[in-house]
């Protein structure tokens, strides 16, 4: 089972990566969205949101169990934080891959500088810490792009 957990923490070990695995994560997750949002049929958002909901509550777990095994609070390796993260960032936003990239990196700068509440999150014990100050930078990048669509329409889109 910590096998498992391990594979869905590093999110099929991308979390490996020598060179930013959190980025590499994200990237991934920017992956995960694109294939789910542009396949032949996208999403409903229940669906988005079953998905994000239980990929959240897996990461939980797996990231409890990942940070036991590496011996240390959110390692470097535990990157579905960073999936999540990105399928939050893009959550219910009918977005071209412009405006996708855009989120990409403002999810990354949130994820960086953790503005209030998220660092009081990261401090939650556990996978929840390592799930939910992604989540909480991501909220913040999904209400950015959103003003960001709003505000520049045919610069963001």
């Amino acid at each position: 089972m910590t096998r498992f957990a391990v594979f869905l923490a590093t999110a099929g070990y991308s979390g490996y990566f020598p060179i930013a695995p959190g980025t590499v994560g994200s990237a991934l997750g920017l992956a995960v969205y694109g294939f789910l949002r542009w396949s032949q049929t996208p999403l409903s958002p229940l669906t988005e949101l079953v998905l994000i909901v239980t990929l959240f509550a897996a990461g939980v777990w797996a990231a409890t169990t990942a940070e036991r095994y590496f011996g240390g609070i959110d390692p470097g390796p535990i990157v579905l934080d960073e999936v999540v993260g990105m399928l939050i960032t893009l959550a219910f936003i009918p977005v071209g891959l412009g405006a996708a990239i855009v989120g990409f990196f403002l999810f990354r700068v949130f994820d960086v500088i953790k503005p209030f509440p998220a660092r009081r999150l990261e401090a939650l014990h556990g996978g929840l810490g390592v799930m939910a100050d992604d989540a909480m930078a991501a909220i913040y990048a999904n209400v950015s792009l959103r003003l960001l669509m709003a505000v520049f329409p045919l610069w963001v889109s």
